[in-house]
């Protein structure tokens, strides 16, 4: 499956569901947890995060402060451990070379609207990217997982790089500002696998079907890359809504 960047109802199911960490997070104002379902080959997400990352900015202004959470989706849960030729598969998956580059090129012209410089010419390889998943988790427990995001989004659609590779992930990793070899030393293993797929399909039981979608406090409010004065207008009401429920519980 891949998202097509169209907004999508997600129904309320606990957003806890589809959290990626293993350890209980610290308990955040109500209203104030935005967690964001995504997959790190996923464009839209990455489109995505840039419009968040301007509606964040103008709700700060408003005095409305959030702490956003990355977790995982797999477009493609079937994908061989070592990913496939990029221009065979998604000619395959699309019916044909030109509906796949038509695709590219409707990507390429979203992503320049927010700023970004994707260069699906250099994109060789679509990785398996359940490595890519447990790097921003570990990032989330050991410095900036947000950072860790953008250097993985930045690496695939920007240089082009196979995300799937561990030694392309060791140095997002460093770019993060993660130690290299305990990023490299975490890769080697397999902590975190588990619940990296688990938490995927929790993210399809709660009613995920297209990424990225956002939860505030573990309710669903839209999936897509929305317009930023469209989200930041979403977390404004949706907070007003939880905060209402808590006044009304005391």
């Amino acid at each position: 499956m891949e998202s097509d960047g169209s907004s999508v109802t997600v129904r309320g199911r606990d957003g806890r569901e589809v959290e990626a960490e293993t350890r209980q997070p610290e308990a955040a104002p109500v209203g104030t947890r935005i967690d964001i379902v995504s997959d790190a080959i996923c464009p839209w997400c990455y489109v995505g995060k840039r419009q968040l990352e301007r509606a964040l900015a103008v709700l700060a202004q408003e005095g409305m402060n959030f702490q956003v959470h990355w977790n995982p989706f797999q477009l493609n849960p079937d994908m061989p451990k070592e990913g496939r030729d990029r221009a065979a598969y998604r000619a395959r998956k699309f019916g044909s070379a030109e509906k796949a580059a038509a695709l590219d090129q409707r990507i390429t012209e979203a992503a320049a609207s927010v700023g970004l410089g994707f260069r699906t010419d250099l994109m060789t390889r679509t990785p398996n990217t359940i490595d890519a998943h447990r790097l921003i988790w570990f990032a989330g427990q050991n410095g900036d997982q947000d950072a860790a995001m953008e250097a993985v989004f930045k690496a695939y659609f920007i240089a082009g790089r196979d995300i799937g590779e561990h030694a392309v992930l060791v140095d997002c990793a460093a770019e993060a500002g993660l130690p290299r070899r305990q990023a490299a030393e975490f890769l080697a293993g397999d902590v975190a696998e588990a619940e990296m797929r688990a938490a995927d399909r929790a993210a399809r039981e709660a009613g995920v079907s297209g990424v990225p979608s956002f939860f505030l406090d573990g309710y669903g409010l839209f999936s897509g890359a929305m317009p930023a004065e469209t989200i930041a207008d979403a977390f404004r009401r949706g907070r007003d809504i939880l905060l209402k429920q808590q006044d009304s519980a005391m």
